[in-house]
């Protein structure tokens, strides 16, 4: 499934009206990056407050979305890394798996070099291509699938001269993902 952008939109349009701190990633940063593909749900990395977790419910309209209930957001948000949860776009199934930031640095790292893009008239902010990169390396890592190498490269080819391959290097020694990293990085 291509994601159409009012499906995207969907799920930001509410975070931007509650002026929330997030960052899309995953699939859907490739896309910005790199070569375009399918995804069956929008990741996203979210800053959410204790005190703005029922207007985040509220926000996505029981009719309209699966969104879980304030107790279940409440727990997630407290929890100081791996916060997660989903949120279903009735109409069409489309998915959100929203990531809570949480004392996560390379989370935090990302939100902060975050990117303006415009979609439908709307701003989005996405992940930059650093962040993507890592995180694809630890998932490679966790899971072993080769699809987070490919996305790696085709934004290596598409997006190299934007990416800052020093603050890669940076992370995969943090991280211990020279493994992986090795497999793909560019060569001098």
């Amino acid at each position: 499934m291509q994601p159409t952008p009012d499906l995207l939109l969907a799920f930001i349009r509410p975070l931007n009206r509650l002026g929330l701190d997030y960052m899309v990633t995953g699939s859907m940063a490739v896309i910005v990056y790199g070569e375009p593909r399918l995804t069956h749900d929008v990741d996203i990395v979210l800053v959410l407050p204790a005190n703005a977790i029922a207007q985040l419910h509220d926000a996505f309209p029981l009719d309209q979305f699966y969104c879980p209930p304030v107790e279940v957001l409440a727990t997630e948000a407290r929890r100081v890394e791996r916060g997660h949860f989903n949120l279903i776009h009735h109409a069409t199934g489309f998915k959100a798996d929203v990531y809570l930031a949480g004392d996560d640095p390379l989370h935090r790292a990302g939100l902060s070099k975050r990117r303006r893009i415009e979609v439908g008239g709307e701003a989005v902010q996405v992940a930059p291509p650093e962040y993507v990169i890592v995180r694809k390396l630890e998932y490679h890592r966790e899971g072993g699938s080769e699809k987070h190498l490919l996305d790696i490269q085709s934004m290596l080819e598409l997006s190299g001269e934007q990416i800052d391959l020093a603050e890669i290097q940076t992370w995969v020694t943090r991280l211990h993902l020279q493994a992986a990293w090795e497999k793909i990085a560019p060569t001098a």
